[in-house]
């Protein structure tokens, strides 16, 4: 898993490329502008079940 990331957007093409988010993938999903961070805050879930 990485542990760091950088998420910009909001969508692609003209209304993408502003930063949204730099930091902890665990931080990211409280970001609620990112589209990474909601599919991400899924799959956390579902790794810490694991665990």
């Amino acid at each position: 898993m990485c542990r760091w990331i950088i998420d910009l957007g909001p969508d692609g093409g003209d209304e993408g490329g502003k930063l949204l988010f730099e930091g902890t993938p665990e931080k990211l999903v409280e970001c609620e502008q990112s589209l990474t961070g909601q599919y991400l805050k899924e799959k956390l879930v579902e790794l810490q079940k694991q665990d």
